[in-house]
Parts: C-alpha cells; structure tokens; sequence
C-alpha cells in the first residue's frame, strides 16, 4: 500500500490530470445527455478544475521532458492543493445555497446574466428552442440525497487533500529506489 501511495504522491500531477479530466467530462455529459444546464456556479465550479488541468498537464509535461525520476514538482501540487481547496468552498457555498443555508448572490438567479438577443428573437417567433434557465439555489440532480455541488466539494475537498500530502512528501518518496 505505501509502494502505491509513494507513486502516486510522486506523480500526483498525473492523476490530478486525469480526474480533473474526468470531472469535467461527467459535467459536460450531464448537460449534453441529461439536459442539465449549469448555473453561474456550475460553471465557475468548471473553471476551477480547467485551472488544475493547465496547471497539472504543465507540470507533467516538465517532469517527462525533464526526465524527472523523482517525479513531478511538489510546488506544482501544493498549487493544485489550492485550486482544489478553491473549487471545494466554492463547491460547499453552492451547495449550502441549494440546501438554503444562505443566500446567494443576486447573479445566480439569473441563469447566465447574458442576455442573447437571437435566442430571444427565435423563441418569440416560435423558431427555436426553449432553453432552460438554469438557478443556482435549485437542486437538479441529487444522488443518496447529496447534489451534484455537494459531490463536487467533496471530491475536491478529497482532492485537495491528497494535494497537500503530494506536496509535503517526506524526502525518500521523492527520490528514486535502487
């Protein structure tokens, strides 16, 4: 167990890579497949892991062009340390909005806050779609009773975690075994 942690704390950027990846992939299929439009906070929840995609593709990237045999970084996780803590208290704000803890910003009951004069024109003519306007402080997918803004901060509040320990691995997990 210990082998598996030390390689994947050495090269925490390229798991980091992968699951940002995939968070935004599962997020881009809920809205293609499921129908699921985001809110302003859905998308700013987005913008965070795109953030740790740039930070952990470049940082990968210099580890294998560097030849790096002691992996990646620790700057570049405990970078990624502080975009995931950022997308979880994003993420948690979000949620305790939808669960009315407190209120959110005006901005959120607004869907996008653009308004798109040729969707307007086309809905008032009957010729296209009916886009749904998506509210931050309303719950639209939920599963063992926790919203999709919920799994996010938890994900990315365990995401941050593991971050940290990549971050401030002990000297002998950074350098290679003979």
């Amino acid at each position: 167990m210990t082998s598996l942690f030390g390689l994947m704390t050495r090269w925490w950027t390229a798991f980091a890579l992968g699951i940002s990846l995939a968070m935004l992939a599962t997020a881009h299929a809920f809205e293609r497949f499921a129908g699921l439009s985001p809110c302003n906070l859905c998308l700013r929840q987005r913008e965070v892991f795109w953030g740790a995609v740039t930070i952990a593709l470049a940082a990968t990237f210099w580890a294998l062009i560097s030849r790096a045999s002691r992996g990646t970084p620790r700057i570049a996780s405990f970078l990624l340390f502080l975009v995931f803590l950022t997308g979880a208290v994003t993420a948690g704000f979000h949620a305790g909005g939808e669960l009315h803890w407190w209120e959110l910003p005006a901005t959120c009951a607004a869907g996008t806050g653009g308004i798109d004069l040729e969707a307007l024109t086309s809905l008032a003519l009957g010729t296209g779609p009916v886009s749904r306007i998506a509210v931050c402080d309303a719950v639209a997918w939920s599963w063992l009773g926790v919203s999709m803004a919920g799994w996010n901060a938890l994900i990315s509040a365990g995401l941050a975690i593991i971050s940290l320990l990549a971050a401030k691995r002990p000297k002998d997990a950074r350098a290679p075994r003979n």
